[in-house]
């Protein structure tokens, strides 16, 4: 029987995204409209900011926590969180967790080493360009990194939060994410990590300019995997 999936969610629209590939990944590997069994919890958006915000990763961990109590509780077996951004609270959860994890950053850097990448352009919320999540990762399996130039963290972070969050997807801003990306080519990146959960939803590997690396999907892949493994 497969592992059930407990997903500790913060936007909606990036969880909605990591639930749906659950279930196609899921009926390609289990079989036609199956999938392991899956359960989520959403403090809301507005929660995770308010400590965000004031660079209190305890206050994000707390509420990290209360999710993983809750799918615990609801029989999940395992758990994972699509939103690149909390996992900076990761350390302050992961030994009190009541289920073991996997880690967004950590199956995007192995997805990386697998397909022969050297350098990888980071792309998120500005608390995670600027913070600690990826290069730890991304520097243990000797991978180098470049984030955008401060106003293209600004651009980005804007678009992420006054727009990609609320599901509003416009020409304009799709055309500065591939100006961005463009320029992260020229600084010597062989491909970019979409480390917004929301970003994929604008930017598809077509559009880019880079190969993409969708944090968002490898993570549901990899919980799919260890789901029925």
């Amino acid at each position: 029987m497969a592992q059930h999936i407990g997903i500790v969610a913060c936007s909606a629209e990036g969880a909605a995204l990591c639930y749906r590939t659950i279930a196609i990944e899921g009926a390609a590997l289990v079989g036609r409209h199956d999938h392991p069994e899956v359960s989520l919890h959403n403090h809301s958006l507005a929660q995770y900011m308010h400590f965000i915000e004031k660079n209190d990763w305890v206050g994000v961990s707390e509420l990290m926590l209360s999710s993983a109590e809750k799918l615990a509780r609801a029989g999940a077996d395992f758990l994972i969180c699509p939103d690149n951004t909390i996992h900076q609270a990761f350390d302050l959860i992961e030994y009190r967790s009541p289920r073991p994890w996997l880690h967004i950053a950590g199956e995007v850097a192995r997805e990386a080493q697998s397909r022969g990448y050297r350098q990888l352009g980071i792309m998120g919320t500005r608390y995670l360009m600027e913070g600690p999540v990826y290069p730890e990762k991304l520097e243990r399996a000797s991978l180098k990194y470049v984030v955008p130039d401060p106003q293209q963290r600004a651009d980005i972070n804007r678009i992420i939060m006054d727009e990609l969050v609320n599901a509003q997807f416009t020409p304009e801003s799709e055309a500065r994410f591939r100006e961005i990306i463009r320029s992260l080519a020229a600084k010597g990146c062989d491909a970019v990590v979409l480390g917004c959960t929301e970003i994929p939803l604008l930017i598809t590997p077509q559009l880019s300019p880079l190969p993409t690396l969708d944090s968002t999907r490898l993570l549901a892949r990899a919980a799919v995997l260890k789901a029925v493994s």
